[in-house]
């Protein structure tokens, strides 16, 4: 095999993933879908439970319980449930809801063997449900007014069994502006919202556990949290068995009328991803590796040819346009779910920290020492 073979093979494994991502970031920035705000019919509204698992969040609740239970829609109930905090989160929530009528407080039950813990809370949160849709929400996220409906009018209109929002990232610290965006990257550039919408196969599946809006009776048709007990990223688990039984999975991007800060500092951002990445490679080593070495080969690999090349004095031509490929398929991300662009400048820095945090779930999985809130995530070699 000669060089120029040699080189033109090495040229396609990187420029053609990259022109394919740009096309589907395209595609996405014409068709993913954005929540509006829009005004619910007053007349038999279907009545929504918002469930809120709740573990060590006394700094957040607060405010995000307070804007929940000042949301316009005309027939809803919150129930939140304590799972075993450490800290003061039940007196923040109480002291939040006041008296409240459409608010319910619940305390966990023990965790029963072979259960995570955010899938036992969200189950005994359905159980405890009256509402024809369960929308499951994290205690981090905060609802904008009108918010709620906003969502229900889009599950309606979508006639979604499964209606999944990405919320807007709040990212303040450095650690956060370069790896929290990655997730809506990767939502926008790998995976085509189309397909997610009008394909049955399972591969176009996604799922954010932030907001997950179910119909009851399609929650109650898959076998609600019990068929996820045992995973660790279980909102992708949930969105595979939607597919799986011929129901609508439905995605939108929440435009900003719903929000989250995921973490406030490099640990809690590498430990808070590590935490998952693995399992959202099949929780095979190899796949993650496989992952880590080809983002080096897309998103870093041109920038070392680029300098080289100016080093040498050769013509910088090719590396400079699939360095800049990979800049503008991120920016593009960057723009679509309302983060800053300005940071795709960074995204070689942004693959090696996710580089590093990949490291680190590699490093939980082999010693069994993953564990977040408190509790075993995982131990070696298999999910608790």
């Amino acid at each position: 095999m000669n060089g120029a073979l040699v080189f033109d093979i090495f040229l396609l494994i990187i420029l053609a993933p990259l022109l394919l991502f740009a096309l589907v970031a395209i595609l996405n920035a014409l068709s993913f879908p954005h929540l509006k705000t829009r005004r619910t019919p007053t007349t038999n509204p279907p009545s929504v439970s918002v469930l809120i698992p709740m573990r060590n969040e006394a700094d957040k609740i607060g405010p995000n319980l307070r804007a929940l239970l000042a949301q316009d829609y005309p027939d809803y109930e919150v129930v939140l449930l304590d799972d075993d905090s450490q800290d003061t989160s039940v007196q923040a929530a109480e002291a939040a809801a006041g008296k409240s009528p459409c608010f319910r407080l619940l305390r966990g039950k023990p965790l029963p063997p072979g259960w995570l813990g955010k899938a036992w809370a969200c189950q005994q949160l359905s159980q405890a449900a009256s509402g024809d849709f369960l929308l499951f929400t994290d205690a981090d996220v905060t609802w904008q007014a009108g918010a709620l409906s906003a969502a229900m009018a889009e599950s309606r209109r979508t006639e979604a069994d499964l209606l999944t929002l990405w919320p807007t990232q709040q990212t303040q610290t450095i650690a956060e502006r370069l790896v929290v965006p990655l997730i809506a990257f990767a939502i926008q550039a790998y995976l085509p919202a189309l397909a997610v919408h009008h394909l049955p196969w399972k591969v176009f599946a996604a799922a954010n556990g932030q907001v997950m809006l179910f119909r009851r009776s399609a929650y109650q048709r898959i076998g609600g949290h019990t068929v996820v007990k045992t995973d660790v990223v279980e909102d992708m688990a949930l969105a595979y068995a939607v597919k799986s039984h011929g129901l609508k999975l439905r995605m939108a991007d929440a435009n900003r009328l719903v929000q989250t800060r995921m973490y406030q500092s490099w640990p809690e951002v590498r430990d808070g991803f590590a935490k998952n990445i693995l399992a959202g490679h099949g929780g095979r080593p190899i796949f993650l590796f496989a992952s880590a070495l080809a983002h080096f080969t897309w998103f870093i690999l041109p920038w070392g040819w680029l300098v080289v090349a100016l080093v040498i004095n050769t013509s910088p031509g090719i590396p400079l346009l699939l360095a800049s490929l990979g800049l503008l398929i991120r920016a593009l991300a960057a723009a679509v779910s309302r983060q800053r662009i300005r940071d795709s400048l960074l995204m070689p820095v942004s693959v090696l920290l996710m580089s590093l945090i990949a490291l680190r779930s590699l490093h939980w999985h082999w010693t069994g020492q993953s564990r977040w809130k408190g509790r075993m995530v995982q131990t070696k070699n298999k999910t608790t």
